[in-house]
């Protein structure tokens, strides 16, 4: 029986395109393999990270509810998240990066609920709950960090995306979930890995996407904040993998001042970073975050915002001087000697709309085929026809009702009937209807009678661009949910015997009180003994055995495993030295 989501005040305010990327917890699926793993990483990381990581991370951890020995379950985090404003949702996986930011703007954490398999336990690319719920919720209990994080989604959530970019993750989304999956062969991975690395070497113009991707990757998830002297570690990324929170406080990982230099900083999701950016405070996060937002088509506009909107070949949205927002997927422009837009078209279904509400009437059942406008001043008149009073419409025949024939600045011409204008709430007109319309352009024939009636935008320029609608209820759930899933583990009957060990152990730990019984030391040895002859390779196991008994015999097994396994024996000295501190 299929899970339901829980759900809270901030997640049912989220538009129906981005629930269509949530999905339940399924808590019942997480192993006692993955709860161990999850408790070795926290117990690591708590004790390494209380002097690494800023101030607000091991505070952060009680307030959002993270217990180091268990699993969170999203009902629990979101019960102590709401305090702070926030909540979460898991999905599935990598989410496109527009859809990852607008979660953000909403206040909601996006946490992949998958867990990474012992063999991945220092680091994945994978996006998992450690990486989500250990990483990046406890530093959202600092109110700058926090406020950081959501306008960060505000802003990227605008950022026009191209081809290139959609390409780029669902390459990555898959050599994630590869690396990943225990069935995977080797060749599948090399595969895919040659084909992460050929569109990374790919020369191609970086969109704003590309550009916003590398600042959240630099601050939210590999950033470091003080001194470059003396740096401390707030990024998700390194928060969450013991590999490489102690590998980024080295000398040989270059440590840089933190500015807007981060976004033109292309990064591998598959290594360690050699370098890493260091901010003096949250403050300066917010200061260098806008100053990128001020070389973006959302502030912008422009004919240069409106050419990566028609590049993206999504559905975007620009804004004219009068407030009127058109929504499609663009696909031509002419432009002047001066390079200004003087004439735009979109293809498909489009809606117009004004301060992100749909214009009445003006939706996509009405803009089925497209929407078409020209741009700028008419020839020969010093007045945008938006600063037009009324004197002024009637001087220049604008009636409805009426035929009318003008030309613009530009050339383009057109002859039809006025029937009706729209205006904002300045009282400009923003829209005016025609039938029995023709507009040219040179030699060109732009609209005739024969494609129905003729809307025409009313304004000088493009103020803005933007990716996505500007009323996101204007167009059906568009389905960009990857069709790469990730890969759900089947055990064998040897692995669910191995699983059943985890479970007895960790029961046996939860219920003990000063000292074991002697049922539960003779249940440890009879699975040690078994562990020792049926699974040779598994380490954690002993540990926790040896956690529980202290028995000389489990650490002179862990000391020859070290030996012959020295891949993992930093990890068991790693473990050991814990459980040292805490005898």
């Amino acid at each position: 029986m299929q899970a339901s989501i829980e759900s809270n005040e901030l997640i049912d305010r989220l538009p129906p395109h981005l629930k269509q990327y949530i999905k339940p917890q399924n808590y019942e699926n997480y192993t006692p393999i993955n709860q161990a793993v999850w408790r070795y990483v926290m117990r690591k990381n708590v004790d390494y990270l209380s002097k690494v990581a800023h101030n607000s991370y091991v505070e952060g951890l009680q307030k959002t509810g993270i217990s180091i020995d268990s699993i969170p379950s999203m009902y629990g985090m979101n019960r102590i998240l709401k305090e702070i404003g926030w909540a979460a949702v898991a999905v599935d996986g990598f989410i496109p990066p527009n859809a990852f930011m607008e979660f953000q703007a909403y206040k909601i954490l996006v946490i992949a609920s998958d867990i990474r398999q012992l063999e991945n336990i220092e680091y994945t690319p994978a996006p998992d709950i450690i990486h989500e719920g250990a990483g990046h919720a406890p530093i959202i209990a600092s109110p700058d960090y926090a406020e950081y994080l959501r306008r960060f989604g505000e802003i990227g959530a605008k950022a026009i995306s191209s081809a290139h970019d959609i390409e780029m993750y669902e390459a990555v989304r898959t050599l994630s979930i590869l690396k990943e999956a225990e069935a995977s062969t080797k060749e599948e991975i090399i595969k895919a890995e040659k084909n992460v690395e050929a569109l990374q070497q790919k020369e191609v113009p970086p969109s704003e996407i590309s550009l916003i991707r590398n600042l959240h990757w630099w601050t939210v998830e590999y950033g470091m904040v003080g001194t470059i002297e003396d740096p401390k570690i707030y990024g998700a990324g390194l928060l969450s993998s013991i590999g490489e929170s102690v590998w980024c406080m080295k000398d040989e990982v270059k440590k840089v001042p933190y500015s807007i230099e981060a976004a033109y900083q292309e990064f591998d999701i598959t290594k360690p970073q050699p370098q890493l950016f260091v901010t003096p405070d949250f403050a300066y996060l917010q200061q260098v975050l806008e100053e990128f937002a001020n070389t973006m088509a959302v502030r912008k506009g422009g004919w240069r915002g409106l050419k990566k909107l028609i590049e993206s070949k999504q559905i975007g949205t620009i804004e004219i001087s009068t407030g009127l927002q058109i929504s499609g997927s663009f696909s031509k422009m002419i432009q002047n000697e001066d390079n200004e837009v003087v004439y735009f078209e979109t293809e498909g279904e489009t809606a117009l709309a004004y301060r992100e509400k749909e214009v009445i009437g003006h939706g996509i059942s009405r803009h089925k085929n497209g929407f078409r406008s020209p741009l700028g001043k008419l020839k020969g008149i010093n007045l945008a026809i938006e600063n037009m009073g009324p004197r002024d419409l009637a001087a220049y025949n604008f009636y409805d009702g009426k035929p009318i024939e003008f030309e613009f600045e530009s050339g383009i011409h057109v002859k039809g009937m006025n029937v009706t204008g729209m205006r904002n709430i300045k009282g400009e007109l923003m829209l005016i209807q025609f039938t029995d319309c023709t507009v040219t352009y040179k030699d060109s024939v732009l609209f005739t009678p024969e494609d129905g009636d003729f809307d025409m935008a009313v304004g000088k320029e493009i103020v803005s661009a933007f990716a996505g609608a500007a009323d996101y209820l204007s167009f059906p759930v568009q389905q960009q949910v990857s069709q790469t899933k990730t890969i759900k583990v089947t055990q064998s009957e040897t692995e669910k015997n191995l699983i059943e060990f985890y479970k007895e152990v960790r029961e046996i730990r939860e219920t003990t009180n000063a000292s074991l019984t002697p049922d539960q030391n003779n249940k440890l040895k009879e699975i040690f003994d078994t562990l020792k002859k049926v699974y040779p390779r598994d380490w954690l196991l002993p540990l926790e055995i040896l956690e529980l008994t202290n028995d000389a015999s489990v650490l002179e097994y862990l000391i020859a495993l070290k030996e012959r396994r020295p891949e993992i024996a930093h990890l068991i000295d790693d473990g050991l030295l814990l459980l040292e501190k805490n005898n």
